[in-house]
């Protein structure tokens, strides 16, 4: 099965490559439309979103598609992909260089590998992470194929811990650490696989803010805890278009007790 792990690595870093490079060469203030839920969409998430959906139904026939602007119904298929096009669209549409393309694969509705591009960084996160399902392959994470983990280190004033913009409440606590907030929230909560952060804290994402990270992440050696509805195995029929998955995630069990009291108030 290594050959298939190569084989979906290689289509991911590729496809996304090219992507962020046509998107790089688009960004400049852009016009921006609000979705029902709120969230900011323009022409370049439309065709980012529709350039990842054809090069894997290309790639991949066989393979079902789950994506942010267009398709919200888990499909009935052993393997599916789930595609954020542009995550951190506000940032994108003001000119603001960080935001992100995300792909997970899930086989029987849990993610098994997630990659994560950042174009303006020339960041390209991967991760295997296998759980229950009976699969096997290469393990572990990595961020430009360099091996990453999350920190050993005690919180501290020179320490982070992240936060999305609908999570400030935190702020009505002592924080033992210092507070970044990034607007991109793939790469908030990578920010912790790679031991730049001690833990991250996510208000809302929908699925396909998550399925790839959620991969990634936990082979870092991170720890995923939901403040809502346990977000795997997706179930087949179901539409996960207004489906929150608030999430806390920590580098290690021991700062659950830390960071769990200053965020409770997103429990579901």
């Amino acid at each position: 099965m290594t050959d298939f792990w190569q084989q979906i690595l290689s289509f991911a870093e590729a496809t996304t490559a090219r992507v962020g490079t046509q998107l790089l060469q688009a960004v400049e203030p852009s016009r921006a439309e609000e979705k029902p839920d709120g969230s900011l969409v323009t022409q370049f998430d439309q065709w980012a979103d529709a350039e990842l959906r054809r090069s894997i139904q290309a790639a991949f026939p066989e393979h079902g598609v789950l994506s942010e602007e267009v398709e919200h119904i888990f499909p009935d298929r052993d393997w599916c992909w789930i595609i954020d096009p542009i995550d951190g669209t506000t940032n994108f549409a003001r000119g603001i260089p960080l935001w992100a393309i995300s792909l997970g694969l899930l086989y029987r509705g849990t993610p098994v590998f997630g990659h994560v591009y950042v174009p303006p960084l020339g960041h390209s996160f991967h991760g295997f992470w296998y759980g229950n399902s009976g699969l096997t392959g290469p393990t572990g994470a990595c961020l430009n194929h360099q091996p990453i983990h999350t920190s050993s280190d005690a919180p501290s004033g020179n320490q982070f811990f992240s936060l999305c913009a609908r999570s400030t409440q935190v702020l009505q606590h002592p924080v033992p650490c210092k507070i970044r907030m990034l607007g991109v929230a793939t790469y908030n909560l990578l920010t912790i696989a790679t031991g730049a952060a001690l833990g991250g804290v996510e208000a809302t994402p929908k699925i396909w803010d998550i399925a790839a990270v959620w991969t990634i992440v936990q082979a870092a050696g991170g720890v995923w805890f939901p403040l809502g509805p346990e977000p795997f195995p997706l179930q087949p029929g179901q539409d996960y278009g207004r489906q929150a998955y608030p999430t806390l995630v920590v580098s290690r069990p021991e700062l659950l007790d830390t960071f769990l009291p200053l965020v409770e108030f997103l429990k579901r």
